[in-house]
């Protein structure tokens, strides 16, 4: 279908590909994996034509069509939505238009009317005469009310365009399916959706995507970029990610019997069979585990971040008290009547369908902003550490990592240059990167340095919104591990499904009519038919 063939590519003196060869067929999903830097990114857009390689050539099957996720949101701010999504098809597109500059003609005449006699069979074979209800159908389904269809993308706010983009990516059922980071910006359902569109999906899909779950659900294929190659594995992430860990572990252990190895290697192979065949994305064409080959599998370059949060000392029993807290904007209001008591070791995730609702309540209850209305208490024996959505004011200093990191700290040890660089480099702030001016960092490096004043200051309560904004997976799996290990309270929103379904044991929704509580996995929370009715109740 799309076939990769001797691809390199080079900027100076760094080689981000080299030689690559790579197949992508019919009724699969690939997922594209790499640490941050590797070139996702790029790869795909090689595949797409929009970036040239230094060498070698990508090959479309003949009479095959491929769409892309536009990443310029302002593209089309001239376009009327519902046409933004027609245009994901060029060629029915084109002869829309054109059949409609033909009957727009003022001296319409008889030659016209062949031609648009002509070009009206080629549209009905192409299904136009249901392209706009399919492309309503689409909106609808990524949440665009009808009411939005013919508005110009240009009214539209940010995260309504990118659902509209990807509705014109999906739309007309394109025959290789190109998708960066599509589950940005999407909400919980919207999300769900999709994975059962992609999981569904007949044709070739290939997604770079930070969101493990969504890699777990749709992928049949993990295609890992390392060392400037691509490899590709038969699986979903997890089943990469797993047998990856193992592989490491096996190659450290030299004076390991190979039967032993091979043993080792059986058994998980078993087990994970075995997890995958209860999963939802256990179909007819992703049922690939029996022929997975570990031997294939290589141990990764992949540095990870040693995420290891401790507390200074235990909390007590009280850790917060929330009494009919409630906060508005600009007339809306966010959340009202919001009671509950957290207790001690409760790993709870915030959750709430206005994404502005959780930040304002970690704004209030971190005091970091006036409560409207109501009240709250934490305990007296608890230390709270906060990492909020926005960071930006802790970076406004020309400072190196070493003196940023110094102003959390108390003791003569701990201020110790070596201390600290042993610490930043622990969080992959190797040598002269540890000497980078605070003001310069990248999103993901800013990340990993919060996180870092975080595990300094030990509190017995940690507070989290968005946690996995700007990280890589590598950084996304070592803040998971240390979640679920962490023995204190935890409280977070995060659009990382994954994340919340392993380290929460509470989900606490925060809405305009009052507080849905229970104490369940968040796979749970969202199937629970009780919690349905009460969501409904709550947003309407």
């Amino acid at each position: 279908m799309l076939t990769v063939s001797n691809i390199s590519l080079q900027f100076g003196k760094r080689v981000l590909f080299d030689e690559v060869n790579v197949k992508f067929t019919k009724g699969n999903c690939y997922g594209i994996i790499g640490a941050n830097g590797a070139g996702k990114s790029t790869f795909l857009k090689i595949l797409a034509g929009e970036q040239e390689p230094t060498s070698g050539h990508v090959s479309l099957e003949s009479d095959k069509r491929m769409s892309t996720l536009e990443q310029d949101h302002f593209k089309y701010d001239d376009v009327p939505v519902l046409e933004t999504v027609l245009r994901g098809n060029e060629k029915l597109f084109s002869v829309k238009t054109e059949m409609d500059e033909l009957y727009a003609k003022p001296d319409f005449d008889e030659a016209d009317g062949i031609k648009a006699g002509e070009l009206g069979v080629i549209y009905e074979e192409m299904g136009g005469w249901n392209a706009e209800t399919d492309a309503a159908t689409l909106l609808s389904n990524v949440g665009i009310p009808e009411a939005d269809h013919y508005k110009l993308m240009g009214e539209l706010d940010s995260k309504a365009k990118v659902r509209v983009l990807l509705a014109q990516a999906l739309f007309g059922n394109p025959d290789v399916l190109i998708l960066d980071e599509p589950t940005n910006d999407l909400d919980v359902e919207t999300i769900s959706w999709l994975e059962n569109f992609l999981a569904d999906y007949e044709n070739t899909v290939i997604v770079v995507s930070h969101d493990r779950h969504f890699l777990d659900t749709v992928c049949t294929h993990i295609v890992d970029i390392d060392y400037s190659k691509l490899n590709m594995y038969s699986g979903n992430y997890s089943f990469w990610y797993e047998a990856s860990q193992l592989a490491t572990r096996q190659r450290a252990q030299a004076n390991k019997k190979a039967e032993e190895k091979k043993k080792e290697l059986q058994e998980f192979i078993a087990r994970f069979s075995s997890n995958v065949a209860k999963a939802k994305q256990a179909t007819a064409r992703k049922k690939m585990i029996d022929k997975l080959d570990m031997q294939e599998i290589q141990p990764s370059s992949r540095r990870y971040p040693a995420i290891i949060f401790e507390q200074e000392r235990e909390a007590g029993d009280q850790i917060l008290d929330v009494k009919d807290l409630g906060a508005s904007v600009d007339g809306e209001v966010l959340f009202k009547n919001i009671t509950f008591n957290l207790a001690k070791g409760d790993k709870v995730a915030i959750f709430s369908k206005n994404s502005l609702a959780k930040t304002a309540f970690f704004e209030i209850i971190t005091g970091n902003q006036e409560k409207e209305e109501g009240d709250f208490n934490w305990g007296i024996t608890t230390t709270q550490t906060y990492l909020p959505l926005d960071n930006t004011e802790f970076f406004n200093t020309d400072v190196d990592l070493v003196d940023w990191l110094r102003q959390y700290v108390e003791t003569d040890e701990e201020r110790h240059a070596e201390y600290l660089r042993g610490f930043l480099g622990r969080m992959l702030f190797s040598g002269d990167e540890a000497l980078k001016k605070a003001s310069v960092l990248s999103g993901g490096e800013k990340m990993r340095c919060m996180f870092s004043r975080m595990m300094l200051l030990k509190g017995n309560v940690l507070l989290f919104d968005e946690p996995t904004n700007h990280l890589d997976l590598e950084s996304i799996s070592a803040l998971n591990n240390s979640l679920e290990n962490f023995k204190g309270t935890i409280l977070m929103s995060s659009h990382d499904h994954e994340l919340i379904q392993t380290v929460c044991n509470r989900i606490i929704e925060i809405t305009p009519k009052g507080t849905i509580d229970r104490y369940m996995t968040y796979d749970e929370y969202l199937k629970d038919p009780k919690v349905k009715e009460l969501r409904a109740k709550y947003y309407t």
